[in-house]
Parts: structure tokens; sequence; C-alpha cells
């Protein structure tokens, strides 16, 4: 198994896979070096937890689908082919454990979500609520801690196929090719949707905003 993934690194002319600087670690991990698998979860925990939480809207329920992530990650690595950058390939599990845990909640009519005031702490601190678009300069008049409580109430409002791709490219600043292989779609429909959220979000927030 380790030597399909290094073949299938080696073999690869997409430069994005080749350089992919986990791939020593995850070569570490599957000769038994556990310590290894600690690095990597080092390395993506607070990203992964804070991504749950965008999904989700509650604390509880990201730290506890942010473990069993890891626990699936730990028994796939092995699977691991190298068509994508681990990151890449982490954040599809990611994406469908929390599409997985909201079904489930929303069978059972349970939907919370926790206010942004409560700090989730990613790789470099707090997470960064603020959306890096234009459609955000209406907003600048207002206080940023506001603007980013605001901002991601109104995330929390949009519906999954849309808040999915607005918090994956505007607030984890993935590429259109990431994004469409971590969902499996299209390119052109990724680029589509996120305009439609970004449009939509912006409307929620002029509405709230009086405009």
């Amino acid at each position: 198994m380790l030597g399909m993934v290094i073949n299938r690194q080696k073999r690869s002319g997409d430069s994005q896979v080749t350089e992919d600087p986990d791939f020593d670690l995850i070569k570490r991990f599957l000769t038994g070096e556990e310590e290894a698998f600690n690095r990597l979860v080092l390395s993506y925990q607070n990203r992964v937890y804070g991504l749950c939480f965008r999904l989700t809207g509650n604390l509880d329920e990201a730290e506890e689908v942010a473990q069993e992530i890891f626990i699936t990650v730990y028994k796939s690595l092995k699977n691991f082919r190298g068509d994508s950058r681990f990151s890449t390939w982490l954040y599809r599990i990611t994406v469908n454990h929390c599409k997985n845990r909201m079904k489930y909640l929303g069978r059972r009519g349970y939907f919370t979500s926790e206010s942004v005031d409560q700090p989730v702490e990613v790789e470099n601190g707090e997470v960064a609520r603020q959306i890096r678009s234009e459609d955000m300069d209406a907003l600048s008049q207002m206080e940023r801690k506001e603007v980013q409580k605001l901002v991601q109430d109104k995330i929390q409002e949009l519906d999954e196929e849309h808040r999915e791709v607005i918090l994956l490219r505007d607030m984890e600043g993935l590429s259109y090719e990431e994004i469409a292989e971590i969902l499996g779609l299209p390119e052109g429909t990724v680029k589509s949707r996120i305009h439609r959220a970004r449009l939509e979000l912006k409307a929620k927030l002029e509405k709230e905003l009086g405009k």
C-alpha cells in the first residue's frame, strides 16, 4: 500500500500532488510511526474544528464531529492514493461528516446555532469570520465584532450547498479547483454556486441593515 502511494506521487504530473507538504508525514505514518499522525492532527485540528463549527453552527457538535473525522482519517489513511493533496482529501471528509451530522440532527428536529461571541480557535488564534469580498464594503462602518457576528449569523441562514461553498472559498481561502474536487462538482458549478451564495448573503445583510 505504501508503495502504491509513493508510486502514485512519482507518476503524477500534477505539481499540487507531488509537492504535497504532508506527504513525508503520511509516508512515515504508513511505515508505523504514530508520532507522524499526531503531527498531522496538530497541523489541521484547528482548521477542521473551525470548519465544523461554521458548517454546523454548534460548538459541541463541531467538537464531536472533528473527533470523528480524525478517527476516520486514522483508519483510512492507508487508502489515501495521493490523487489530491492531503488537505483536499481531509476537507472532503470534513464536509461529508458535517453533512451527515446535519442530516442526522435535522431528522430529529435539533438545530442550534452558537453565538460567534464565543471564541473558536484556529491555527493562528481566533477564527477569522469576515468575508473577503467587495460585497462587504457596505458594512465597513460597523464595528468589526458586530460585522463578524452578523455575517456568521446570515451564513447560517443559507441553504447547505450555498453555505458550504462560501465557507470553503471566502473563509477557508480554497481555490475553485480544490472546492470542485472536495464537493465532487464541475468547477463551473462551484463558481455559479459561489456567485449565487454571495448575492444571497449580500441581500440578507442589506435587509438586516435596512438598505
